[in-house]
């Protein structure tokens, strides 16, 4: 029996990476997905990819307005939501002596704010029962440097989970983390100039990860699916680490 039968999921960040991978797979458990996202041309690979039970909307994180559309269009379409994935992230790699206003505030409206408010204007769409997972990353345990500001959004996701999991335990709704370690998806490319020094990023995280190797997106997939599931039933306010072991040996 499919685990998501009759599911609404929202997964933000959607149309590439992590997100994609988790519309996918809830489609294949008997979701519906809404995936978000912020450029129309990926969104439409993206559903075209997923193929069916999928709405594809633009919008942006930051901007609470989008927001209100995509809950509003969700309210109107199916009524009610059951799981919201908050995947949309962003990270530009800045030392911090030379990180600007503009960077920091980037950083965080998309990271954390964008997050925040991604799942308080779900709240009044979601049923009994729902489940959120905030996609973090398992640098909030580490001190990378030029990755401060992304690190240091990622830990308030970690502190919203904690927050969110006591406040609506009454309504039934869990709410998780999920920490990946460096995952092969676009954000890599978009951190570097060139595929070579994006390919050499990989070489150099799969030598310190105890598995030898950087992560797959159909595996953080299996994840979240887990803690929106209800395999993850006695499950909420953890971080689920899934990181090959670079943080935890």
């Amino acid at each position: 029996m499919s685990k998501l039968n009759g599911k609404i999921a929202v997964v933000t960040g959607g149309s590439s990476g992590i997100g994609l991978a988790a519309a996918k797979r809830f489609v294949e458990e008997g979701a519906y997905v809404f995936i978000v996202g912020r450029r129309q041309s990926e969104l439409d690979r993206a559903k075209t990819e997923i193929g069916k039970n999928v709405t594809a909307v633009q919008a942006d994180v930051a901007n609470l307005d989008d927001l209100d559309r995509l809950y509003g269009r969700i309210r109107d379409e199916k009524g009610a939501v059951d799981i919201v994935v908050a995947s949309a992230g962003f990270v530009e790699r800045v030392s911090t002596q030379d990180a600007t206003p503009a960077h920091f505030d980037k950083t965080f409206g998309i990271n954390a704010r964008g997050v925040y408010f991604t799942v308080q204007k779900a709240l009044p769409l979601m049923r009994k029962g729902g489940s959120v997972v905030l996609v973090s990353s398992g640098l909030h345990l580490k001190g990378l440097p030029e990755h401060g500001t992304y690190a240091a959004t990622k830990a308030a996701m970690r502190s919203f989970a904690r927050t969110w999991a006591m406040e609506l335990k009454d309504r039934g709704i869990r709410v998780n983390t999920l920490s990946p370690g460096a995952i092969d998806t676009p954000i890599i490319d978009g951190q570097f100039k060139t595929r070579e020094e994006a390919d050499g990023a990989r070489a150099f995280f799969s030598s310190i990860t105890p598995l030898g190797r950087i992560g797959r997106p159909e595996e953080m997939a299996s994840a979240i699916l887990f803690l929106a599931s209800d395999d993850s039933s006695y499950s909420t306010g953890i971080d689920l680490v899934a990181d090959g072991g670079i943080t935890q040996v």
